[in-house]
């Protein structure tokens, strides 16, 4: 039997946290040792330091487990999932890379670092190449490698195998966002129930850049980005997991949408050719209904490691326009991060 990588979970008690410690419990090829967290946590059994919010039971090895501090001389695992907020994550991911930890993180402290991968595992396993300049700049023998914003995973899914064909030029993408996007507590009540809140902070820029960086190129130890223009408009709405997204998009050359359903279908990647355990297959799936995608129907799609696309026809303006949904804490947090971190296993990449 194949022996269990350890691992830990920072930030183990937020809504992505339990999310990771959710879909690692019964994991083939990790095992969670340590879940770390904030100070008024730490010394308490995870089951008295978490309100659980997820609908299946809390996993009992992990109740069992002390929480940490978050700290690489605390925290002894080789490899790290980060569910840590940005303003933490910023300094701590650096320091457990630093300590030869391998760091997956779903913060966006790091993102657009140019030799931190921000990886969707079907679209971009080849950043992986900068991670030997990573950790030249860094002076350690660990790395970060990032999972991207919640939105910004399904939309590029999306878009991969139109991609391969074709050169994307410019594109306009409205959210409509769940409520879980916001963490716990969230929004309140009743700013939600019987509204939409047409903004969400830094929402809009991270559509407009990361897709830029996920389609980019490797050069000299760097990404680097594609020109790429995006219009973003983004929405939260009351709707308790899953993030539904408007495409119109442009490309060099005319896409049908029979070609882009062609293609959608029949796309597989890295991913799904590994078998990886957490990869779904179809990655895309694609729906004929008028009336979907939808979230309470759909978003458990693969899992909820899929995205679903439905409504491809043509726009006036741009030229091809479709429906996405994806789970925005499994395939947009937590289970992209899994993902992510059964990819670098199966390239010999973690420690």
């Amino acid at each position: 039997m194949q022996t269990k990588t350890p691992v830990a979970v920072l930030g183990g008690t937020g809504l992505v946290g339990q999310r990771l410690v959710q879909l690692l419990a019964n994991h083939p090829w990790f095992e969670i040792r340590e879940i770390g967290a904030s100070e008024r946590s730490a010394g308490k059994s995870y089951r008295d330091a978490v309100a659980w919010k997820l609908p299946t039971p809390l996993p009992a090895a992990a109740a069992q487990l002390t929480v940490k501090p978050v700290d690489p001389g605390q925290i002894t695992a080789p490899v790290v999932f980060s569910a840590l907020d940005a303003a933490v994550a910023d300094v701590v991911e650096v320091l457990f890379a630093q300590d030869g930890r391998a760091v997956i993180s779903n913060a966006r402290s790091h993102r657009m670092a140019a030799d931190v991968p921000l990886l969707v595992p079907e679209i971009n396993a080849s950043h992986l190449g900068v991670l030997a300049a990573q950790r030249q700049r860094q002076g350690g023998n660990g790395f970060i490698v990032t999972n991207p914003n919640c939105s910004v995973i399904g939309l590029c899914l999306a878009l991969a195998p139109l991609v391969r064909e074709r050169r994307l030029q410019r594109m306009v993408v409205t959210t409509l966002q769940a409520a879980s996007g916001a963490g716990y507590p969230g929004v309140p009540a009743l700013d939600l129930i019987d509204n939409v809140i047409p903004f969400i902070g830094g929402e809009e820029e991270k559509l407009e850049i990361e897709p830029q960086k996920i389609f980019g190129t490797v050069r000299d130890g760097r990404i680097e980005a594609v020109e790429l223009l995006v219009s973003a408009h983004v929405h939260r709405v009351p709707v308790s997991d899953g993030h539904t997204l408007a495409v119109s998009a442009a490309f060099d050359r005319a896409v049908t949408p029979e070609q882009a359903e062609s293609w959608m279908r029949e796309f597989r990647a890295e991913p799904q050719s590994r078998s990886l355990p957490s990869a779904p297959d179809p990655a895309i799936v694609v729906l004929n209904e008028p009336d979907r995608p939808q979230p309470r129907l759909d978003r458990m799609a693969g899992g909820g490691m899929a995205v679903v696309v439905s409504k491809l026809r043509v726009c006036p303006v741009l030229g091809l326009k479709f429906e996405v949904l994806s789970h925005n804490t499994v395939r947009g947090a937590a289970g992209g991060t899994i993902l992510i971190a059964e990819l670098l296993k199966a390239e010999g990449l973690l420690p």
